[in-house]
């Protein structure tokens, strides 16, 4: 017997549902509306510090899982299955630099989202995970990571140095650069393999590959480890990729393009070619308000046009107050050499753990090769192909433009083998943390990003 003709043209819609192009600032606010009205849905907090051995090395991994009380409440994807969210914070921040979306995802949606925080971020010694202090002490020297429970990085084990190559972008940078032979060193070199192992583990745990489909988003720098992850994470079945940075590699071609700002309030992009990142694996950026002025000053002109530069001041003092508010979290990064796909600190990390942990040749060279694996997909027989990814970029995004997407990202995506479905929307607001408020959006656009993200869930944009 022939299907119903409504069970049909059901089905074919749920075939045929696309992302839109652009979403104009009218609608954003409705759907912003709408979920914020939404009734709240009970949510429970946890919890779980991963510890996991790899390279020689004990490593803690901190996570946080928010899911409905009630069980019942988690959707169910077109495939039957669970649907679970994995997000990965951006380079300065851990997860709760994500948990106002995670509370909005599962409080209102009913999603179980797991909240992941890169090796040496997550904060032991104090129940709330704030870091105290500044960045950088009065004595001179700096905060450092975390990367195991009652282990600290001592001011010895690492020289500060102030570099200016790229003060056009983030004025005076401090670094933290560990000596060779330290167990500084060592971690800075061992990092990369303990992340990949930690959000594995964690995602086994809380997202059984039986029970759920996991989406994965990636904030900003927390982009390309979701890109890395797509394919090692068996039920990783699509990534919900929001102000979300491609695979290094992609990343590094766009850089070679000429950057990532597109046309802001009426300015025309000056495509202009950046020399390719050379960061070393040993040297740890520690942030400061700069790294906040250096997005408050692309934003404010796309949302007030170059009549910002009048009130600077005031801009100025909006820049520290932020940086106030941000030290709780831990504002230090070492991600640029995947990110960036940055192949020779990558080989040199990996040998440098080889040494200390005496592998051969043929073993030291497996391990360079998993290394420079992490920048770009998987590709050969029996490989997990690359999921269906949504980029979602907003109006005022520093570090996200059409441009590069139409001309780099996408194209880059179409040459996988086999290429993945890859869209991109363009909402017609927002800024590159796109949670923070703006005029009639308290939640800045994240409201109307969970409805979208739902949406491409439920009506099938991810199955396969």
């Amino acid at each position: 017997m022939a299907e119903p003709l409504w069970r049909q043209e059901r089905t074919m819609k749920k075939k045929r549902w696309e992302p839109a192009k652009s979403v104009p600032r009218e609608q954003i606010i409705k759907d912003a509306k709408k979920v914020l009205a939404m009734p709240d849905i009970p949510v429970k907090k946890t919890e779980e510090i991963i510890r996991i051995r790899t390279l020689g090395m004990d490593w803690d991994i901190g996570a946080v899982v928010y899911g409905p009380e009630d069980r019942a409440r988690i959707p169910v994807a077109p495939d039957g299955k669970k649907a679970g969210i994995f997000l990965l914070h951006g380079g300065s921040g851990d997860f709760k630099h994500m948990e106002r979306l995670s509370l909005l995802l599962a409080g209102k949606f009913g999603y179980k989202v797991l909240a992941g925080t890169f090796p040496g971020r997550f904060y032991f010694p104090d129940p709330s995970r704030d870091w105290p202090g500044d960045t950088i002490h009065p004595d001179g020297t700096v905060r450092t990571p975390m990367w195991k429970e009652g282990e600290v990085i001592s001011a010895d084990e690492y020289d500060v140095v102030k570099d200016t190559s790229m003060s056009d972008r983030y004025g005076t940078r401090t670094l933290a650069r560990a000596k060779p032979g330290t167990n500084f060193y060592y971690r800075m070199a061992g990092w990369p393999a303990a992340f990949e192992e930690g959000m594995k583990e964690a995602n086994r745990r809380h997202f059984p590959e039986k029970e759920y489909s996991v989406y994965g988003q990636g904030h900003s720098t927390g982009g390309p480890f979701i890109c890395m992850l797509c394919q090692r994470i068996p039920n990783m079945a699509g990534m919900l990729a929001t102000e979300h940075s491609p695979f290094g590699y992609l990343c590094a071609a766009r850089d070679l393009w000429g950057g990532d700002m597109g046309k802001v309030a009426g300015f025309k992009r000056v495509k202009k070619k950046s020399k390719p990142r050379t960061d070393p694996f040993n040297e740890l950026y520690i942030r400061t308000w700069r790294d906040r002025a250096r997005y408050a000053g692309p934003e404010a002109l796309g949302q007030e046009g170059s009549t910002a530069l009048m009130r600077l001041p005031a801009l100025m003092e909006d820049i520290l107050d932020y940086w106030e508010r941000s030290k709780k979290r831990p504002n230090f990064k070492a991600e640029y050499i995947v990110t960036h796909n940055i192949r020779a600190s990558l080989s040199e990390a990996a040998r440098a753990s080889a040494e200390r942990l005496k592998m051969n040749s043929e073993e030291t060279g497996a391990l360079v090769q998993r290394y420079l694996g992490y920048t770009r997909e998987l590709s050969g027989r029996g490989v997990k192909p690359v999921p269906p990814v949504w980029f979602c970029i907003s109006k005022d995004s520093r570090d996200h433009s059409p441009e590069v997407y139409r001309e780099v990202i996408i194209p880059g995506f179409q040459k996988m083998k086999p290429p993945p479905k890859a869209r991109l929307t363009r909402f017609g607001a927002g800024v590159h943390v796109f949670w923070n408020p703006e005029k009639d959006l308290p939640m800045g656009i994240a409201p109307a990003i969970a409805r979208a993200w739902n949406e491409a869930i439920m009506e099938g944009y991810f199955a396969l």
